[in-house]
């Protein structure tokens, strides 16, 4: 099934905003090397637990992380899918190579 346009454009925007910050970039970095609990990304962060959970919620929002609940723990990892999403929506600028100047405009008075 085709994922309708407006959803695309949701889907990457919603991606470019969860990238916009310092400390989801370092939560993604964090999550380049392996799975994390929660209080594990706490720790390396130094954040509290409730200023990582909005960013970790922004993030899933994204689609750019999953999460899983074994126990009483959440574990977090990367959703490789989405940033292959967000790639091949960057790669299509760099594809443009011959931009057409605009039409000229038309005088409506």
């Amino acid at each position: 099934m085709l994922t309708p346009p407006a959803t695309i454009s949701h889907l990457i925007a919603e991606g470019f905003h969860a990238l916009s910050d310092p400390i989801r970039i370092r939560v993604l970095e964090l999550l380049r090397q392996q799975e994390l609990c929660v209080c594990d990304l706490c720790d390396a962060l130094e954040v509290s637990q409730s200023k990582l959970s909005f960013h970790l919620k922004t993030l899933k929002e994204a689609g750019l992380v999953h999460s899983r609940q074994e126990g009483r723990w959440i574990y977090y990892s990367l959703n490789l899918a989405q940033f292959s999403a967000l790639e091949q929506y960057l790669a299509g600028f760099r594809h443009n190579i011959l931009i057409c100047p605009a039409p000229p405009c038309q005088d409506l008075s």
